[in-house]
């Protein structure tokens, strides 16, 4: 089916959105202009939706606010948002009665006309999406990037052309429904995240396997060989298997040796692509994020296509990104970090001493257990916000080598305390991170929010007169 069949099947028909958030409000509107019955459903009060409620009701959208939003949901199609809870039982309800429940990313992939590469992992995606984007642009290709990053895909289709490629990012909740794989999956890892949404680690795991799950002997999967978990999923593969490792050979993949020189292995033969000083961005988990890369585009881009964005990309905003010097002191935003794995392979990894780390946010349920020995090897002052502040401490203080005060702990009510606290025990030549290991939720809308507030104090701040110097 075409896009332009799609949307002639869905007039006359009776359509819900569920959640009005990026991937939801422009289908709202495509679907209202091809003649759905639109109903637009989200627990925001219309107040709270300003123009965008205003701007519905006169495309005729029928809208449903408030808690009980999802009440006598009897639509024919129901679109639910990638946050919202697959089991929810209203969603349960309408499968039930026959209703077609699916998501942006679900119709996409079902009409799509050109390759689709896909990159899923709990930490990594986001920078692995975008690296594959940029090698596929250098290899001259024309490349749509979307899904769980930047702007929705299904109302970008009839752009889309049967030659480009799209490249995808997407997250365990759009993964949890979808009942077709790309062309090429990618896994970065996976560790335990999102448990406040998942019913349990088991069911976050079989999310992310379906981004392989449905693929046929053509496709290929890439996966990381120095993860468990995804080594794991190497049993489920059907088509081509190409794994990855910065820590041993791998016979069919990408991989480092010990001087850091990174090679592509195949039946063919072994290709040298560059050495880890050639990537730009520092850090051990970007360079398992172009291990990765590279198997996902090998046959559409070459070594040097690989090697050219290494060197020239700069990064994503908000993953180690560095802000300012200020009175010696150097600042970075991590916001990214949502998660212990991610901090600790981030923020925590790339330094030659002891930080000041900012941490905390909302709670999802995930163990902190791993982050308290990391902090207590790369944390001289530690200062804690949010919910999760509390369990972050006990992790820390329960560490093998944890002495009072060795790192010093601190607590701030917000982000611009914390800021505070680590200007007053820093000295020149310190580091400061934001590197929560928790979602932003309760204190901001989500780490793109939380990164640039931080910015913003960072930026604020006025030099010393003179330098601190206290120890």
């Amino acid at each position: 089916m075409t896009a332009q069949e799609f949307y002639r099947s869905v007039r006359g028909r009776t359509a819900a959105f569920c959640g009005l958030g990026g991937s939801n409000l422009p289908l709202v509107r495509l679907f209202a202009q091809h003649g759905a019955i639109v109903t637009a459903r989200d627990r925001r009060s219309e107040e709270q939706l300003g123009e965008t409620a205003e701007e519905l009701k006169a495309l005729g959208v029928r809208l449903v606010t408030g808690e009980g939003y999802l009440d006598h949901l009897d639509e024919e199609i129901v679109f639910r948002t990638p946050g919202m809870k697959y089991h929810l039982p209203q969603l349960e309800e309408a499968r039930a009665r026959g209703a077609a429940v699916t998501s942006e990313m679900e119709v996409f992939f079902d009409l799509c006309p050109c390759k689709i590469i896909a990159v899923t992992g709990s930490d990594g995606k986001t920078t692995t999406t975008t690296i594959i984007s940029k090698i596929l642009e250098a290899a001259g290709k024309t490349v749509h990037v979307g899904g769980n990053i930047g702007t929705p895909l299904l109302p970008q289709i009839d752009k889309i052309g049967p030659d480009d490629v799209v490249v995808a990012e997407l997250s365990s909740f759009q993964l949890i429904s979808m009942r077709k794989s790309p062309d090429v999956a990618v896994v970065t890892n996976v560790s335990p995240n999102h448990l406040d949404i998942h019913k349990d680690m088991a069911e976050y795991v079989g999310a992310k396997k379906n981004i392989l799950l449905h693929q046929n002997a053509f496709g290929r999967t890439v996966l990381n060989a120095d993860n468990e978990i995804t080594a794991s999923f190497a049993e489920d593969v059907r088509g081509q298997r190409l794994m990855f490792s910065r820590r041993h050979p791998v016979t069919y993949g990408a991989w480092m040796d010990e001087d850091g020189e990174i090679f592509f292995s195949l039946p063919q033969g072994t290709v040298r692509v560059m050495n880890q000083s050639d990537i730009r961005i520092p850090g051990l988990h970007n360079i398992e994020n172009y291990l990765a890369a590279a198997c996902a585009v090998w046959g559409l881009a070459g070594p040097e296509d690989i090697r050219n964005v290494a060197r020239t990309f700069p990064g994503v905003e908000h993953r180690n990104e560095f802000v300012r010097e200020v009175d010696g002191v150097s600042y970075y935003n991590d916001s990214i970090g949502t998660t212990p794995s991610r901090t600790i392979n981030g923020a925590l990894s790339l330094f030659d001493r002891k930080l000041l780390l900012i941490a905390g946010g909302y709670d999802k349920n995930i163990p902190f257990d791993p982050l308290g020995p990391a902090v207590v090897e790369k944390v001289k002052t530690l200062v804690l916000i949010g919910q999760t502040a509390p369990k972050i401490e006990a992790a820390v203080k329960a560490a093998p080598g944890y002495r009072d005060g060795n790192p010093k702990i601190l607590r701030a009510a917000s982000l611009e305390e914390a800021v505070e606290l680590c200007r007053g025990n820093a000295v020149s030549g310190d580091i400061v991170s934001l590197s929560p290991a928790c979602a932003s939720f309760g204190m901001f809308p989500n780490y793109e929010t939380r990164g640039e507030r931080f910015r913003e104090i960072v930026n604020g701040l006025e030099p010393k007169a003179e330098s601190c110097t206290k120890n």
